[in-house]
């Protein structure tokens, strides 16, 4: 069971309406739930007559909205398509922004949207952040010590946890050496804008293919493979390895066109997966903490896919044999019954 309590009453949403009272006075306003996200953040749809907004929820306690208001007014400047900030109460973690729809990739996809309508848009816009000089102003680093955090995860949640299998010594010396290889490749990467959640989520679907791009305030600088996986390997969704190679060739050259130092297509193969390895034992960490910590349970049915990545990639480097050898021994076969017990 999750280690939370709800509320008894909503009373940030009470308050959230007294809020937009003050901002939208004398307006006929109408709320309806928009959106939640992995955070604590909420967004709400906001009706005005003929005209919609978006209102973000972010406790003031948990959340901070300085970030998405910083990241955010930056790439709007950088001429790209995110949501504008009308009003803003930092102090109280309420945002109005502008609407950029109710279709995001992942609907658009399931709904029989093909990927070759949606995915050239996403790599042009990608492209054009990693492009830009400004947009890595004031953040970040995504260096040793922050990729050790993220890694941790994994041990922490999904290993012992989820799985009921408490990292030992060796375990924890054996994700040490993984974290040497990890640490490797990004170092190597020429260092970008990295959104951090660039995937079918995130992504608004638009009429001119351009995308509007959504939850950006953990943007850092980091490694230029970084976002490519999270469009390309998606948690979410998944499309066959000859299919992500041909989209990561074609954005190999798309950065060199745009003036980005990228090696030959190898070695550009393997920063992606090394990249990937890292986010996608993050996300097993992140995903099984979602439930346990936090009482939402929908992101373990997306547990299988993210574990699959890890296999696929430990599979092909063997730099990575002794992990994949871990996995294999003791991860797969505790993997299904820890799903059953979480109700997954």
């Amino acid at each position: 069971m999750p280690d939370v309590t709800p509320p008894a009453a909503d009373e940030r949403l009470e308050l959230l309406g007294r809020w937009l009272a003050t901002r939208l006075p004398g307006r006929a306003l109408r709320l309806a739930p928009a959106s939640a996200d992995a955070s604590f953040r909420r967004y709400f749809r906001v009706w005005d007559g003929a005209r919609t907004w978006v209102a973000m929820d972010a406790p003031p306690a948990t959340e901070d909205v300085r970030p998405f208001v910083r990241v955010g007014r930056a790439l709007l400047a950088a001429g790209l398509r995110v949501p504008e900030i009308a009003e803003c109460d930092e102090a109280e973690g309420f945002l109005l922004l502008s609407d950029l729809g109710d279709t995001h990739f992942l609907a658009a996809l399931r709904a029989g949207a093909t990927p070759q309508s949606l995915y050239p848009g996403a790599a042009a816009v990608l492209c054009r952040m990693q492009s830009s000089a400004t947009l890595t102003d004031g953040l970040d680093a995504y260096d040793p010590p922050f990729i050790a955090r993220e890694v941790s995860l994994f041990p922490t949640w999904f290993l012992g946890r989820h799985l009921g299998a408490e990292p030992d010594r060796p375990v924890l010396a054996l994700l040490e050496r993984v974290l040497e290889v990890l640490n490797g490749a990004f170092a190597a990467q020429p260092q970008v804008f990295v959104h951090r959640d660039y995937h079918s989520r995130n992504l608004m679907v638009a009429a001119d293919g351009e995308p509007g791009i959504l939850d950006f305030q953990d943007a850092i600088v980091g490694p230029v493979t970084y976002d490519l996986v999270s469009l390309y390997k998606d948690c979410y969704v998944r499309w066959p390895r000859s299919t992500v190679l041909e989209w990561v060739e074609d954005y190999r050259c798309r950065g060199i066109a745009a003036g980005l130092k990228l090696p030959g297509q190898g070695e550009f193969v393997r920063w992606f997966d090394l990249v990937g390895l890292q986010r996608h034992l993050k996300v097993l960490g992140i995903f099984a903490r979602l439930w346990y910590r936090d009482g939402k349970p929908a992101y373990l049915a997306d547990l299988p896919l993210v574990l699959d990545y890890v296999r696929e990639t430990t599979a092909l480097y063997g730099e990575l044999s002794e992990l994949e050898a871990f996995i294999s021994a003791v991860v797969l076969p505790r993997f299904a019954p820890a799903q059953a017990r979480a109700g997954a």
